[in-house]
């Protein structure tokens, strides 16, 4: 016979659990839009220089750091990487375990250069893309161009 106590037990159980991952997941009231800010992203100050080149430069300043640097083909996709990335770049911010001197690694290099492409699909549809990096031409878009960040 089922135990009617057992029964809602486990029930408040699940219904805590839910609302404890749902809270991870969504963070507090307006946490996931506040993250994609760039203002949030120059909270590390590792990220400063990186910031005051994007600020300074002009070019692509009415787009925000998640729009070069997270996949956007897809929401979930978006999602996961937004999550995977943010929860690294944290852990190792709070942790230490970082260089003054930070850089991409090849998978950002991998979403970077599919952004690029998505936004100037128009100009780059008669260019061959799969064997040169967008910043092997366009060096100003890096965010540590001497000229351009005056923190450097």
């Amino acid at each position: 016979m089922v135990n009617m106590k057992n029964i809602k037990w486990y029930l408040s159980a699940a219904g805590g659990a839910s609302f404890v991952l749902l809270f991870v997941l969504w963070g507090p009231p307006d946490m996931y839009n506040k993250t994609s800010e760039p203002d949030y992203c120059n909270t590390c100050h590792v990220m400063n220089i990186h910031f005051e080149s994007w600020f300074m430069t002009g070019l692509h300043r009415n787009i925000k750091c998640v729009d070069c640097h997270l996949p956007n083909t897809s929401g979930i996709r978006y999602f996961v990487w937004k999550g995977i990335d943010g929860m690294k770049d944290l852990a190792m911010f709070h942790t230490g375990v970082y260089s003054e001197k930070i850089g991409i690694s090849d998978h950002g290099k991998k979403i970077v250069k599919e952004n690029c492409l998505r936004c100037h699909e128009g100009m780059v549809s008669v260019m061959n893309t799969e064997d040169r990096d967008c910043q092997s031409c366009h060096r100003r878009v890096l965010h540590t161009f001497p000229s351009v960040s005056r923190l450097q």
